[in-house]
């Protein structure tokens, strides 16, 4: 996974989603929860790579950073509970997906659970 497209895409897949671009800035694609607009994925470019925000458990967020030097500290969110994945192909995309699905389902609220079949 190397290119904003394809982040875009595998977060297509998940279920009740849509993609956002709430600056007004096409730089900055946000992926959404359909049922509560929460976000669980940002997606932007910086320092000439795609780069993806993603939330994490503070149990794994030290873990995926110190295995990996493209994901650090999340850029513009609480870096306590957020990390940012550096597309420069460091990075294997299954990991990558694995990321983005935890932070899908860390964002999805109960309350949503209850509504979706």
């Amino acid at each position: 996974m190397f290119e904003r497209k394809d982040a875009i895409a595998f977060c297509n897949t998940l279920k009740h989603v849509y993609e956002d671009y709430p600056f007004r800035d096409p730089n900055w694609t946000v992926m959404r929860h359909k049922e509560n607009r929460k976000v669980f994925a940002w997606i932007y470019e910086k320092d000439d790579h795609i780069w993806i925000n993603v939330k994490c458990d503070p149990e794994w967020r030290d873990f995926w950073r110190n295995t990996f030097e493209s994901v650090v500290p999340a850029y513009h969110l609480n870096k306590e509970h957020w990390n940012s994945i550096i597309l420069d192909g460091t990075v294997p995309s299954s990991e990558i997906e694995k990321m983005i699905v935890e932070s899908y389902e860390l964002t999805y609220a109960h309350s949503c659970k209850k509504k979706i079949p």
